[in-house]
Order: C-alpha cells, then structure tokens, then sequence
C-alpha cells in the first residue's frame, strides 16, 4: 500500500509583512479615499500576516525593485515573458530546498518517478528537466508534469503517484510543487483583481511516495466538479501575466455543496465522518475556511493548523496543502486525515490517510 514517507517545504528568502504589500498596491493605482480605506480594510480582515515570494519588490522602495519598473505607475507593465523568464530562473532552486527539506538519506538516483506540479510558470524543458540534471536523477526516470490545475493539484498528484506505487511494488515517486504566483501581480480596482493580489504568495513543497510502510498511509481519494462555479474560479493567461478569478461567490458554494462531496468521498472509502481525527483544508482564503467550518459543523480547533498557514504563507495555490499536511503531521501523526483542496471547475479534490 502506498505510503507518504516524507514532507519538505521550502519559501523564498524575501519575507513580506501584508500591511507593506498593502502599501505597494496602495501606491501602484490612484485610489480616492474610500477605495484606499476599502482595499485596506479587506488586509486587515484576510486573515494573512505574512507572505513570501521570489521579489523583493513589495516591501521595497522602488530603488530596490528588481521586478517592476521603478515608474510611479509600474510601466511598461511586465509581459508575460518576462514573468516566465523570472520563473525559469527563480523555480528551481526553490523546488531544490523543498527536497532538501525532506532529509532523504539516500541516493537520489533510486527515485523511479518525477511528478512536477505548478500553475504559475511554463516553460520546456520544464522544471522536471531541471531537477533531473541539477539533482543527478536517473536518465530513465518517469516524469509527469501536472499543469495549470491550481490550488487542489498537489491531491491530484498525489493521485497519480499512489497510481503508480500500486502498480509497481519498487516504485519510489517524487514529487514536486512549486508556485510564484506574486510573479503575476496584476494592475485593477475590481474585486477579483483585488481578491488574488492580497491573498495569494510563493512556495515550495516536495513529498516521497512509495509501498514502504513509513509516514502516512494513503487511504484513498476522490473527486467531484460543481459546475454551477465554473465562472467563478479561473485563472487565465493575458498579455501581462495570469489572470485568476476568485469571486465572492465561491465560498458560498462550497459551503452548499462540501457537505455532500465529503459524505461521498468518506462513502466511497468506506468511512464515516466520526473516523475522521484530522482535517486538512486548503487555506484558499479566510472566508473559504469559515464556510467549510460552517457547513460541516466543525469544532473551532479543527481548522487550527489551516488558519495558521494561512496567517504565515498566505495561499500558495498547490503548495498550500502540503504545507497544512506537514505541520499537522508534526504536531499530531494518529487517527484518520481528510484532505481537501479546491480550483476552477469549481473542483474538489480529496485524500484520506491513516
């Protein structure tokens, strides 16, 4: 049976307070006085103290902008190219500290499969062409890339490698997430503009998966679409970088709808919600964790370790579970885990381990 053997993590060096990004966006459009106080306001209230990314940009004098134009009204704006050229040159040394931090003692040429995971950053050869020749990985090693699947894509892969350790008994998977989403920053007033600037952050996050029966055992998964929220969660790409939508609707619907799919992803492993010791919820945002509470009724302390990565990382889109997986597991290893993790479609995707 496929286990999670091990969890590594890893941030950019620069380390931003969410009051001095505020002040960067505050500064990057005319704001009359009550859209100032507005975006403000909506700081205060996200639940976020800190944020990391791979620019020092936000929390900088515009002397110190490495990024960004050092014009008052940050043009010419970034293009996409040059957010990528960022990426090509900014992810891979994050994504070798996240392995780092997994402490493995072996040879890392024993690893049979290489599942690379990101929606912020394209490029090929892509990271998994990187980590193969910067780590000394086999040649023959098996690589999957998942792609543009946002915040619930780490689950996915995890699918994929417990996929692939069930068919193969010497299966050694790793993989690998990384996100710099603060690479795509975009200019705008409206709200979901807005929405995605204050919340979102950069991160790195590596996991081992094979049949040995160490660390977490995965139970199952499952999957369900609420398609009535497909307009309300997407992330495209524009002329000056990707564009996400995250409206206000979304934690609505989900506190509508998780109820139901998380009965269906217990029943569908044989389990009952009072099995179930820990929760890992995608800290998507302050609101999204409130409505998962709400509708599942769950005591204040089941959120705890969400709520605080939330308050640390602010939202890493693929990162952000493993994150919550790590640091539950560091703090409390016994009983049933239900993981659940959230993007367009709107889809939910879950795991449990024991």
């Amino acid at each position: 049976m496929p286990y999670i053997n091990a969890i590594g993590t890893a941030v950019p060096a620069f380390k931003h307070q969410q009051t001095d990004i505020l002040r960067f966006m505050l500064s990057a459009e005319t704001y009359l006085e009550d859209e100032a106080r507005r975006l403000s306001l909506m700081y205060h209230r996200s639940g976020i103290s800190f944020r990391h990314s791979v620019l020092p940009d936000y929390s900088s004098s515009k002397d110190g902008y490495q990024f960004y134009p050092k014009t008052a009204d940050l043009e010419p704006f970034p293009s996409v190219s040059q957010r990528m050229s960022f990426f090509e040159t900014h992810a891979l040394t994050l994504a070798q500290a996240a392995i780092e931090d997994l402490h493995f003692t072996e040879s890392l040429a024993t690893f049979t499969h290489l599942i690379t995971v990101s929606c912020t950053g394209l490029m090929a050869p892509g990271l998994d062409i990187q980590l193969m020749e910067s780590l000394d990985l086999s040649p023959t090693i098996v690589r999957n890339s998942v792609n543009f699947m946002g915040c619930y894509a780490a689950i996915h892969a995890l699918k994929l490698a417990d996929a692939f350790c069930r068919a193969e008994a010497n299966a050694q998977v790793l993989v690998v997430c990384t996100e710099l989403c603060t690479l795509h920053f975009q200019k705008g007033k409206s709200m979901d503009t807005q929405t995605s600037n204050l919340l979102f952050s950069d991160g790195a996050a590596a996991c081992i998966v094979s049949n040995r029966p160490h660390g977490k055992r995965i139970e199952g998964f499952y999957s369900e679409v609420v398609l009535e929220g497909k307009n309300d969660m997407s992330w495209k790409i524009s002329e000056h970088g990707f564009l996400m939508k995250l409206s206000n609707e979304v934690p609505k619907l989900l506190e509508a709808s998780i109820q139901k799919m998380i009965l269906n992803a217990l029943s569908s492993n044989n389990l009952t919600l009072n099995k179930i010791t820990n929760w890992a919820i995608h800290p998507g945002g302050k609101s999204i964790l409130e409505a998962i509470q709400r509708a599942m009724k769950l005591e204040s302390s089941a959120s705890d370790t969400s709520f605080e990565v939330l308050r640390n990382y602010g939202n890493m889109s693929s990162v952000t579970i493993l994150f919550v997986l790590k640091k539950l597991f560091s703090t409390n290893n016994d009983g049933n885990t239900f993981a659940v993790a959230f993007g367009p479609g709107i889809t939910m995707e879950s795991m449990m381990l024991a």
